[in-house]
């Protein structure tokens, strides 16, 4: 018999999903922000019976586009070249799915992967006014915030500890995987930043400021609680592209280095001892298996150029020495260790790409990535001497934009992230408002057009000569 908690919990989910989808009778475009709350949180793995029987995602989806091509406007829609990237992508991935290395582990990563993408492809389509784009960022920020709060408040209540810090659900996958967690929470935090001061849809009040503070708080404890090293670097980066956004870079600095000084001593010690083996990767196995997967994939991939398909890792198998230094008395002996090891992921998304999707794939995959860089940074070099409010939002979004991505790419390095959802729901904010812009560009020179076209008329009818009566 289930405990009344459970029950209560499950039927609490319910409602609130049915709530939301009951709102998109009146908005479709609801359906959509409810896609984006179910993908990143995965409400059905939170609940016990009566969540995990209905096929939640599955409903959020065909509603997000049956309401789209039904019942909302396309007026300002359009496709671009990026989408037309995905696209490639996505058929692509098709391709190497039905030539795969493991065609059954192929198709358990296909099944989430293309809805992934194509979610990703669809979602500009929807976003054609500055007010959805706003929705969407923030229901992304309070769905990814929901994760990040439950897990930093069992960091801090906890510590946490590598592979054992559970958020909402205990599963050790997707955004509730420590590494992808951790680069989430913290390429979440400039579109926190941005909701803050930009959103609209929140009435100005200290209590928003508030919640953000709180939030960020949380998102730079996760990778205290997942003691993942790849939290620690991306927050490192983060840190370091803030400095490009402040006038006062050397208070930043030393206000950055004070808080270090403060935090290290409350750290727990598994975290310390965790990121002290960055510097020497021979002497973590985990990081020296790491090595040895990259070299295996650049190998299999040049030997089969168009990849293995998903879960194509499992193929490798190899030997390895590890070197490490142990104290024996007053001397420092440096022992080795042969290990055997096969079957290990990626750890890296850009290896992930090379190995599942050859060279073709990770080139239409860096290609989608730099389009969003550059968009971004075009977006902030066009309007930022504009004094249009409207403007100075947009430029704060592609700011905020462009910081998470690189912070999600560095991040990529060391965990595979490839098809990760939340970064491509992040991709398809980046589309929409590069679409917005440009829209909003071409509309002011039109209207300019029509001021000279109607001057030049004008002139003409007083320089014409009067009619005599």
């Amino acid at each position: 018999m289930l405990k009344p908690d459970k029950t209560m919990l499950d039927l609490i989910l319910f409602a609130f999903v049915a709530g939301f989808l009951a709102l998109g009778l009146r908005r479709p475009f609801i359906w959509v922000l409810v896609y984006v709350y179910i993908d990143i949180v995965a409400p059905q793995k939170i609940g016990w019976t009566l969540m995990p029987a209905i096929p939640v995602s599955l409903i959020a989806f065909a509603a997000a586009f049956i309401g789209w091509a039904v019942l909302d406007s396309k007026k300002g829609t359009r496709v671009t070249f990026r989408q037309g990237l995905i696209v490639l992508l996505l058929f692509y991935c098709g391709y190497t799915t039905m030539t795969a290395h493991f065609p059954e582990d192929a198709l358990e990563k296909w099944a989430w992967v293309w809805k992934a993408l194509l979610f990703a492809i669809f979602m500009p389509l929807t976003l054609r006014t500055r007010t959805r784009i706003e929705a969407t960022a923030l229901v992304m920020v309070l769905a990814a915030g929901a994760v990040m709060i439950s897990a930093g408040l069992k960091t801090a209540l906890s510590g946490g500890g590598y592979g054992s810090l559970a958020s909402l659900v205990q599963e050790n996958a997707g955004i509730y995987e420590g590494s992808i967690m951790s680069t989430v929470a913290i390429s979440m935090i400039p579109l926190v930043v941005w909701c803050a001061r930009y959103n609209t849809i929140f009435p100005k009040h200290w209590t928003v400021w508030v919640f953000s503070v709180a939030l960020i708080f949380a998102c730079m404890l996760v990778p205290v609680g997942t003691q993942a090293r790849t939290g620690l670097v991306c927050l490192a980066v983060l840190g370091v592209l803030t400095l490009r956004y402040t006038k006062y870079r050397f208070a930043l600095i030393a206000a950055g280095g004070f808080a270090m000084m403060v935090a290290v001593p409350f750290l727990p010690q598994s975290f310390t001892e965790r990121m002290a083996t960055i510097s020497s990767y021979q002497g973590d196995q985990s990081a020296s298996t790491r090595v040895q997967v990259w070299k295996w994939t650049i190998d299999y991939a040049n030997n089969r150029p168009l990849g293995g398909g998903f879960n194509v890792y499992r193929a490798n198998s190899f030997t390895y020495e590890t070197r490490k230094e142990v104290e024996r008395g007053n001397t420092v002996v440096v022992e080795t260790a042969e290990v055997t090891d096969e079957g290990r992921a990626f750890h890296s998304a850009y290896f992930e790409m090379l190995g599942e999707q050859g060279w073709v794939g990770l080139g239409i995959w860096l290609w989608i990535q730099a389009l969003g860089l550059w968009q971004m940074e075009w977006i902030r070099r066009k309007l930022r001497k504009s004094d249009d409010k409207t403007d100075q939002s947009f430029v704060a979004l592609a700011d905020a934009l462009l910081m998470g991505h690189i912070v999600y790419l560095v991040g990529a390095l060391f965990v595979g992230v490839a098809f990760q959802p939340f970064i491509f729901m992040l991709i398809a904010l980046q589309i929409a408002l590069t679409s917005l812009v440009k829209r909003r560009t071409e509309e002011a020179k039109a209207a300019e057009r029509r001021l000279r076209r109607n001057a030049r008329r004008d002139a003409i009818r007083e320089a014409a000569p009067a009619q005599p009566a």
